[in-house]
């Protein structure tokens, strides 16, 4: 019996010997935990910073207002989208001195379109042929009934907003706006951003490790990039105690869904995976952060499906309702979320949820013929279905 109790002795001090080992362990990696809010700092100061994206917002808020001023010049508004530094294309000086633009970072992630030029320039010619046609099409008619193949104006019932239309009922001013949610914010956010392919470029990962910042910065490479990300969606938002609806843009579209009761709970999943994310960075733990970049590709992806539902079956009910103002504007959303999906990511893949083929074979039967005048509920039925069904979503619930 003494041998045994000795023996039990033995066995128990090797596994409190083992435990202790395991805590002083220093490959063993500690329980990461996110702060209550995106605050991060070093030596006392913030290593936050994302002020590229919030002057891309400001520049695109300028731009998608300039689309609805029919006394504005082509050249003008490709002054807005193409910027160049130093030019007088905005109302705000810091936005014209700025050395940013919008064209310059539309489809242009690492790992969509870094190795996919004739897809990155197709996409960019888009907004270009739009803005064109807003200007050489839409203005000229601007004070003309629009009727199907003419381009003008439509009010909405019982004396709601006017809506400018080009022949096929589409207002290029919403195709731009929701167009570059995809092709700018969210596109930047999964598809670079939030990649390893950036993330982890150079010496980032080293650089990381041993704490070695920016030159000049506060922060290390890997930090920023991953504050860039967060700053195409909270750039014009409070970073602490985020408020959503401060935008036309990504941020706005959060709230809406957000606000949708079949997805509360959305806009908390992805500003808890960015807080996690940055701060398994801090912790240079990378398998962490990749996992929170996975939970954001998926929500954030899933803003722009339940968005395209949501619009083709609102303007559904107003065509079929005899609003077609009305329909048109919601088409004309739709339109955009359509379009933004080639640039969302299936999480663990490199793979939208919608090829740019596909993306395109949608537009085309959304515009043959007159467009949107013509438009059937069997179309409208149909893509609603079939993003639904690629994203896990209910056309009953997103749609309403």
């Amino acid at each position: 019996m003494k041998k045994i109790a000795l023996s039990f002795l033995a066995v128990s001090a090797m596994f409190v010997s083992c435990s202790d080992d395991d805590n002083n362990n220093p490959n063993v990696t500690p329980e990461v935990t996110a702060p209550a809010t995106y605050t991060f700092e070093r030596n006392g100061a913030t290593t936050v910073s994302y002020s590229g994206q919030t002057t891309r917002i400001e520049m695109g808020e300028e731009l998608i207002s300039a689309l609805k001023d029919e006394t504005r010049s082509e050249a003008q508004i490709d002054g807005m989208f193409a910027h160049v530094e130093g030019n007088v294309d905005f109302s705000d000086a810091d936005l014209n001195a700025s050395n940013k633009s919008i064209r310059s970072k539309t489809a242009a992630s690492a790992d969509y379109f870094a190795s996919n030029t004739t897809d990155a320039s197709a996409i960019k010619a888009d907004f270009d042929t739009w803005i064109a046609n807003q200007v050489n099409n839409v203005y000229p008619n601007w004070n003309n009934i629009a009727s199907a193949g003419v381009a003008g104006q439509l009010q909405e019932a019982g004396g709601g907003s006017v809506r400018y239309i080009n022949g096929k009922g589409l207002e290029y001013n919403q195709a731009v706006n929701k167009s570059l949610i995809g092709a700018l914010m969210v596109d930047q956010m999964l598809n670079n951003y939030l990649s390893p392919s950036v993330l982890d470029a150079g010496n980032n990962i080293a650089d990381n490790d041993n704490d070695v910042v920016a030159e000049g910065k506060n922060y290390t490479t890997m930090e920023h990039k991953w504050d860039e990300a967060f700053g195409y969606l909270y750039g014009t938002d409070n970073a602490v105690s985020p408020l959503l609806n401060q935008d036309s843009f990504l941020n706005k579209y959060l709230s809406r869904v957000e606000n949708d009761t079949d997805y509360t709970g959305i806009a908390d999943r992805v500003y808890d995976a960015f807080k996690l994310g940055r701060a398994a960075i801090v912790a240079k733990d990378y398998d962490l952060r990749d996992e929170q970049a996975q939970i954001i590709r998926e929500e954030i992806s899933k803003v722009i499906a339940v968005r395209v539902i949501y619009y083709l079956q609102q303007g559904k009910l107003a065509k079929n309702g005899g609003d077609m103002a009305a329909a048109f504007h919601d088409f004309s959303e739709g339109f955009g979320f359509i379009y933004s999906l080639q640039f969302t990511r299936q999480p663990n893949t490199n793979v939208p949820y919608f090829t740019k083929s596909e993306v395109d074979a949608y537009i085309d039967e959304l515009m043959e013929g007159n467009g949107f005048w013509d438009v059937t509920d069997e179309t409208l039925d149909t893509i609603s279905s079939e993003v639904a069904d690629a994203f896990g979503l209910s056309v009953v619930e997103a749609g309403s």
